[in-house]
């Protein structure tokens, strides 16, 4: 299984050149988007979504800090 990160602008379209990566499990994918979303947001994105194997888990997912 692999899973991956979908970085979204405002208007909803991919941001192209956004940090990503592909992950073996779940908790890894979420572990990294923990210690890079605010790296994401200075790169313009918005919103994230999470893939499992191309299919969506969950998102899209607002980044704006609690």
């Amino acid at each position: 299984m692999s899973w991956r990160w979908e970085s979204l602008d405002s208007d909803g379209n991919p941001v192209e050149g956004a940090p990503t990566g592909t992950f073996p499990t779940q908790g890894e994918a979420e572990a990294w988007l923990s210690e890079s979303w605010e790296d994401l947001a200075d790169a313009g994105v918005a919103a994230v979504t999470l893939y499992e194997e191309g299919v969506v888990a969950y998102g899209p997912m607002p980044l704006d800090p609690a």
